[in-house]
């Protein structure tokens, strides 16, 4: 019988035991033997630390958010093989898509939060601190990631989104993770991992896998680890409580059981869309996934009038669901994870029976469609009714973690308050009501047992994602019975990995240390205008001291009259008694504006746009003939995506800070800048460059890459010229129309060609026969058409012709064009 494998230490390794067999949730065959024994855990977690952590510790969150991105591109393509996988957990289609498709989306997610953290391996966290009258001594915190492992003990229920949820948090913290599934469905998550590890996106001891049983994994944690488990509440409890985690302050999250209540309002009754929503809400909470989330609802909480209405419609509902095997598109439910979860859950429903009455479905009779009910692990939904929840506590305290939900009813709002608070903390709460008054009353009361709180109701039901679906940049965790943890929850999530510490120190010191300009800070002067540099070259401090300006009279009224902001202090010199205003008055946005019009270099640079202002403060008045002078400092460089027409670019801070003639500070703001990024990817294809190149190539070059001669290089480049010249333009642009911007867009960034990319107009692996005689002719023609090119532009300078690939191009996209492509094609050769 085959074996999974366990990824640890770099390799992949069986157990040495008999191994615990994995049964298909569909059928009951055995898949596979998941086996530990023999694994040394202490090693493991050791590995974890220094192979993985070490790397991904160096690296930068804008380098760590571009690995999620990368690494959620590549498993998006594999996503068929996955799925197929998933039917023998018992997931549907629809189920399995919450389960790959949503761990997928958390690494993009995640990777996207890359763009709110400093361009450097550390954060720095909020505000500056001032701890001395003369500004010379200052705190701050920085939070750095931890030097432990991240220890993941994870559910049958989501064995992808499980995994991914959580280790896109801590990678994005720069904390390497040991994923431990739940035995179950380790299969699925094995087979996720496999693709990981083979497109060598994350680096080695980034992640490792335990694909059974690791109940000693505890004993070897450290103060710098972080566990997290999912699971029942009684084994949480009893990881939490393990000496080692108590010896070495570890922090452990905890997502355990959740009774968790959706409420309908008062207001919501049948006839309303509230109503319909709130009925096929809590149908698909208790199908999807086969009723196996921990964000389920299982207390249906009504008014009592409305429990039969209820009833009756949930009955309509789970009556036209189909349930079987779930590769056939007819089924809309599937089975549980195992005939041992069957048997549970089916324990549960009898213990609630007690008190409640089963009023949908039965625990003995299920239809099912393509596969055998007894063979499968199936179980029709089951609606139980509970008319007295004030005295029968079962409701509250038991779960039935299948596809089960009670309805309970309620008074009147308070009531219903009380009766979620009774869950003793959950994950998450809904309430369906078209009454604000009703949503707030409930919101704020019920906050404090609940980690989540949906309002449902006409206007947001078309685009809400739903009761049961935990969002990555939202918190997933709940007080009480759900554990007490937090998860996800976009920068907060990713904080939970990094040590925050306070530094002090002068703010010169601490500039230094954080990265980012602290006010008072020495200055580093710029030998020259700072709008000179390109992103890479400007450097927190970096400084420019202007020259003065005195503000006139007359400035102050043209801006009035430029803006028609005719504010009396600056308009209306008479009525300044019993005010802070001594006379006429500069406008602040004047101000800013005059101090721009100080530091703005003018000519053409780097800087290739204003993009916003922060932090704008006024200290004290201006009047006319009063004199200012600005300094313009650095503050924080910011990175940024780029993904339309312009070329790859940064985001500079700079702190403007607006003195009198006095030396003394009248206003501060902080400026953004668009600032480009240093082309150096490419060779600059000039006259004598291409006639270098050209002299190295011949009829012995031999490519790096693909089937090409050097004559044919030449007399493909020959023929693109000839598109360039508007010679040939008697063609469809190959590119889909749905794409053709972005990939037009991608001419502007610092990319290279990918290598053995095939020509719109040749089939796969195939040459055109070659024109010329040889290859002397081929390079005398390709620089004609060069020529030509040149020529058309200098002559047309406005022209825009089309090319197979980008479509409408104009004269400086054709400069970019030329200088990819004659690098791509030099490159191949080596003539460059």
């Amino acid at each position: 019988m085959k074996k999974l494998h366990n990824y640890v230490t770099g390799q992949w390794l069986q157990g040495s035991g008999e191994g615990v067999p994995m049964h298909d949730a569909i059928t009951g065959e055995v898949i596979a033997l998941s086996d530990t024994e023999g694994l040394d855990f202490a090693e493991i977690l050791h590995y974890g630390r220094t192979k993985g952590g070490e790397v991904l510790r160096k690296m930068t969150f804008q380098e760590r958010g571009n690995m999620l991105k990368s690494l959620a591109l590549h498993l998006v393509k594999k996503k068929a093989d996955f799925y197929e996988i998933s039917y023998r957990t018992g997931a549907t289609k629809v189920d399995s898509w919450i389960d790959i498709e949503g761990g997928f989306g958390n690494l993009f997610a995640n990777a996207s939060l890359r763009k709110l953290f400093p361009n450097q391996s550390y954060h720095v966290e909020g505000d500056p601190i001032d701890l001395s009258r003369g500004g010379r001594f200052m705190a701050h915190h920085i939070m750095v990631p931890k030097r432990g492992v991240a220890i993941h003990i994870n559910a049958f229920n989501f064995p992808v989104w499980g995994m991914l949820e959580k280790c896109a948090v801590n990678w994005m913290a720069g904390v390497p993770a040991v994923v431990k599934p739940a035995t179950n469905t380790s299969f699925l998550t094995e087979a996720v991992v496999r693709e990981i590890i083979a497109s060598k996106i994350l680096p080695e001891g980034a992640l490792q896998l335990i694909t059974g049983s690791a109940r000693t994994i505890l004993d070897s944690v450290e103060s710098q680890d972080v566990v997290t488990f999912t699971g029942s509440a009684t084994t949480g409890r009893m990881l939490k409580s393990h000496k080692r985690i108590i010896e070495e302050a570890v922090p452990f999250t905890m997502e355990a059981d959740s009774l968790n209540a959706s409420v309908l309002g008062e207001d919501s009754v049948p006839g309303t869309p509230e109503f319909d929503i709130f009925i096929k809400e809590v149908r698909n909470e208790m199908t999807v996934k086969c009723g196996q989330k921990c964000t389920a609802i299982r207390r249906v909480i009504v008014p009592e009038n409305l429990v039969e209405d209820v009833q009756i419609a949930l009955g309509n509902a789970l009556s036209k669901v189909t349930i079987g095997d779930p590769r056939l598109k007819e089924v809309r439910m599937g089975s549980l994870v195992s005939l041992d979860q069957v048997k549970e859950v089916r324990e549960r429903v009898q213990k609630l029976s007690k008190t409640a009455n089963i009023v949908y479905g039965d625990l003995d009779k299920i239809e099912v469609i393509g596969a055998d009910a007894k063979k499968g692990a199936f179980l029709a939904p089951i609606l139980l009714r509970e008319n007295n929840p004030f005295k029968n506590l079962s409701v509250h305290e038991t779960e039935a973690f299948g596809p089960v939900s009670t309805i309970m009813p309620y008074k009147n709002l308070d009531e219903a308050i009380t009766l979620a608070q009774m869950g003793k903390g959950s994950l998450v709460s809904s309430i369906a009501t078209n009454d604000d008054k009703i949503a707030k009353e409930y919101v704020i009361n019920a906050a404090s047992h609940h980690g989540r709180i949906l309002v449902l109701n006409r206007e947001s039901a078309k685009e809400s994602t739903g009761h049961g679906s935990p969002l990555p940049s939202l918190v997933h965790g709940g007080p009480g019975r759900a554990g007490g943890g937090e998860e996800m929850g976009g920068v907060r999530g990713i904080k939970h990995y990094l040590q925050r510490t306070a530094i002090q120190g002068s703010p010169t010191t601490l500039t230094e240390i954080t990265g980012i300009y602290q006010a008072n800070a020495k200055y580093k002067e710029a030998e020259q205008h700072p709008f000179k540099y390109h992103w890479e070259d400007i450097k927190p401090g970096m400084s420019l001291k202007t020259h003065k300006r005195t503000l006139t009279d007359s400035d102050i009224i043209s801006f009035a009259n430029l803006t028609w902001d005719h504010f009396y202090a600056h308009t209306d010199i008479t009525s300044l008694d019993g005010n802070i205003f001594e006379k006429r008055t500069a406008h602040g946005y004047f101000i800013i504006a005059a101090a721009a019009g100080l530091f703005v270099y003018p000519n053409k640079g780097p800087v290739a746009a204003n993009y916003g202002l922060e932090d704008c403060r006024f200290l004290r008045p201006l009047y006319h003939n009063d004199t200012i002078y600005v300094r313009l400092t650095c503050k924080q460089k910011v990175d940024r995506d780029v993904a339309s027409a312009e070329h790859p670019s940064g985001i500079v801070k700079w702190f403007v800070e607006v003195f009198d003639a006095e030396d003394e500070l009248v206003a501060v703001a902080t400026i953004l800048t668009m600032v480009q990024k240093k082309q150096e990817t490419f060779v600059e294809m000039t006259d004598e460059k291409i006639q270098e190149s050209l002299n190295k190539l011949s009829e012995d070059s031999k490519p790096k890459w693909g089937i090409m001669t050097p004559q044919h290089m030449l007399e493909h480049l020959e023929y693109t010229y000839k598109i360039a010249s508007g010679k040939i333009q008697d063609f469809d642009v190959a590119t889909p129309e749905k794409i053709l911007e972005k990939v037009h867009a991608s001419l502007y960034n610092y990319d290279k060609f990918p290598r053995n990319t095939n020509f719109p107009q040749l089939e796969k692996d195939t040459l055109d026969e070659l024109k010329h005689p040889d290859l002397g002719t081929a390079k005398e023609k390709f620089l004609e058409e060069r020529e030509a090119y040149k020529n058309y532009f200098k002559e047309n300078p406005d022209a825009k012709l089309n090319n197979l690939v980008f479509g409408e191009m104009n004269r400086y996209e054709w400069y970019l064009l030329e200088r990819k492509h004659l690098n791509h094609h030099f490159e191949q050769f080596g003539i460059i």
